[in-house]
């Protein structure tokens, strides 16, 4: 049987229905309080607190590129106690402009749930210019 508290398990599940879309188990995997901590200098940068503001945040993005956002997990799944690090490649269109870049997303799970996210992309300047200045 599969420990469904694990810390590597409950972000590998939380990916899975990220790929599938699957709304009530990402919600059921991130934490009401979530801490979302947004890297660059762009329209989407900054520390988002709460699953709503979380949600909202990706929701905003997939809008941005018209449903064309898209993460893929790229590498396996690396612990360290409460954190979960996982390597991705992040793609989305805003008209004839594309955006193709890997990154490394990194979780803590707390009881099950994942409570403070970060995440780091390996050309920060390239994403910046794709979401738009912040405003």
């Amino acid at each position: 049987m599969t420990d469904t508290t694990d810390p590597t398990t409950v972000v590998e599940r939380y990916l899975a229905a990220v790929a599938t879309n699957d709304m009530a188990t990402m919600a059921d995997l991130i934490d009401q309080d979530v801490t979302w901590h947004q890297p660059g200098a762009n329209r989407f940068s900054g520390v988002h607190q709460g699953q709503g503001a979380a949600f909202g945040l990706v929701g905003a993005m997939v809008e941005a590129t018209a449903g064309t956002f898209r993460l893929e997990v790229t590498g396996p799944s690396m612990a360290n106690g409460d954190l979960v690090a996982v390597p991705v490649r992040f793609t989305g269109t805003q008209g004839d402009t594309t955006m193709d870049l890997t990154g490394l997303d990194l979780h803590r799970v707390t009881d099950g749930r994942i409570t403070e996210v970060w995440l780091f992309g390996h050309d920060q300047p390239a994403e910046d210019a794709f979401w738009g200045p912040a405003s």
